[in-house]
C-alpha cells in the first residue's frame, strides 16, 4: 500500500463522532462515502460515512463511529488513503518530489519539496549547496516526464539562485 497524505484531523465536531479534517489535498472529490482513510502512525483504517464542507474544514463520521468518545483519539492525527483507491488521471504532486530538473537541456537540480504560498505553489530545487524557489505554474515548467523520471523548466533573468 502507498499512503497519500490528506491531511490532519485538528479536532472533532458536535457529540456524535464527526471530525474535521484541514486539508489541501487537490482532489477531494475522493472523498466519498465507501472509501477508506487510514489515521496516525498506525495507519488505523476507518470507512467514511459522511463528508461535507464546513468553512475550511472537510467533516467526516466515518462508519460504525457515533460517539464523540470514539474518535476523540484521532484529534492532532495525520490521515491518509491508499493511493490504489484513488481514481485520478495524471499524477500527484507528490509523484514529482525526487525528479531532475533541466533548463535547456542542463541539469539544474532535484525537486527536494513542494511549498504552498497563497498564490501557487513553489518548487524547491536542490543542487549540491544551492536551493532554487521556482513557480510551480505553467509560465515555467515546460514539461513533466515521470518515465523519464524528468522536468523541463523555462526561467527568467533572476529567477534561478547562481550564486
Amino acid at each position: 500500500m502507498e499512503f497519500i497524505y490528506i491531511g490532519d484531523i485538528v479536532n472533532t465536531h458536535g457529540l456524535k463522532g464527526e471530525v474535521r479534517l484541514l486539508s489541501d489535498f487537490e482532489y477531494k472529490n475522493e472523498f466519498i462515502p465507501g472509501k477508506k482513510i487510514y489515521i496516525g502512525k498506525n495507519k488505523e483504517e476507518v470507512t467514511i460515512q459522511t463528508h461535507r464542507i464546513h468553512k475550511d474544514y472537510n467533516m467526516f463520521t466515518f462508519v460504525g463511529i457515533n460517539d464523540i468518545n470514539d474518535v476523540i483519539i484521532y484529534k492532532g492525527e495525520k490521515a491518509y488513503m491508499n493511493r490504489d483507491d484513488l481514481n485520478i488521471d495524471g499524477y500527484l504532486k507528490e509523484d514529482i518530489i525526487g525528479l531532475n530538473v533541466y533548463h535547456e537541456n542542463k541539469k539544474i537540480g532535484i525537486i527536494t519539496m513542494i511549498l504552498k504560498s497563497k498564490a501557487h505553489d513553489i518548487l524547491v530545487i536542490t543542487e549540491k549547496d544551492k536551493k532554487h524557489m521556482v513557480p510551480y505554474i505553467d509560465e515555467f515548467v515546460l514539461n513533466i516526464d515521470l518515465k523519464q523520471n524528468r522536468m523541463d523548466i523555462k526561467t527568467v533573468k533572476g529567477l534561478l539562485n547562481e550564486d
